[in-house]
């Protein structure tokens, strides 16, 4: 299983077939995502996209991705499903919490988060999204993967641990609109058992983004951004002495291979 970074919140995962699922599509206003990431060329590789919520900094490139690729499954809440149905977004699979999609190489099922969702909230009156979520990967032969959506800690974090076993977390670890480093730090501590995290809503700075003329712009649209700068290195200082989890540190646009479990690949 790969994992590449896109920024903020947008990641892709390659599984050992090659399948490519893409997770909260921000792409051409994504001060992270590096301009190849946002062409058709890419676009038209992806398999299936999961939103985990309806704000705008996980949506805006949905409308990308269907143009380029018209077929992509998308996989939704059902309440902003129904919504991207109603939009005409065609092939759209709507879960709830503690249901699953099953496809050719994986098993996904949608777990919960604690945050909020509205769509369209940057052009008009906001929209209810419905509730966010998580999603668990679990990868035939392979490596199971959290991505925790945009959330706090939670207790249920625990649950999700124990019964789903995964090994790889994306967490929320910025602050401002999730849990920061420090709480980020305690539920590696205490409530998952992951050999590897990764933090995630996280913004490059001036020295980090691939695109400094669409960071330019997002910081002037929305200055609140800066709170979320460059927190990965605090969850890895606040993590360095934890010999269970390795904090991943990936750079914008660079991508990173797990090996298979012992007891995945048997």
């Amino acid at each position: 299983m790969k994992v590449l970074r896109l920024g903020h919140a947008c990641y892709l995962l390659t599984s050992k077939e090659g399948k490519r699922y893409l997770i909260d599509p921000f792409l051409s206003l994504n001060p992270g995502c590096p301009e190849e990431y946002t062409k058709p060329a890419f676009l038209r590789t992806i398999d299936a996209v999961f939103i985990t919520h309806g704000h705008f900094d996980h949506t805006q490139g949905l409308e990308e991705v269907e143009n380029a690729n018209p077929d992509v499954l998308i996989v939704a809440q059902y309440d902003f499903g129904m919504i991207l149905l109603q939009k005409g977004y065609s092939n759209v699979h709507l879960l709830n919490y503690g249901g699953s999609i099953y496809l050719d190489d994986v098993k996904v099922t949608m777990v919960q988060a604690m945050h909020t969702s509205s769509y369209g909230e940057t052009e008009g009156t906001p929209i209810y999204g419905g509730q966010p979520a998580g999603y668990i990967f679990n990868f035939h032969g392979d490596r199971t993967l959290y991505h925790s959506g945009d959330t706090t800690m939670m207790a249920d974090m625990k649950i999700i641990q124990d019964f789903y076993k995964p090994s790889v977390a994306i967490l929320s670890a910025s602050g401002q609109f999730v849990m920061g480093p420090e709480e980020a730090a305690y539920v590696v501590k205490h409530l998952l058992d992951v050999e590897y995290v990764i933090p995630n809503h996280q913004f490059p700075n001036s020295h980090t983004t691939p695109r400094p003329e669409v960071l330019e712009g997002m910081v002037q649209q929305f200055p609140v951004i800066e709170t979320m700068m460059n927190k990965d290195e605090k969850l890895l200082h606040l993590l360095e002495d934890d010999d269970k989890t390795e904090v991943i540190i990936l750079n914008y646009g660079e991508e990173k291979e797990f090996p298979i479990l012992q007891e995945a690949s048997v």
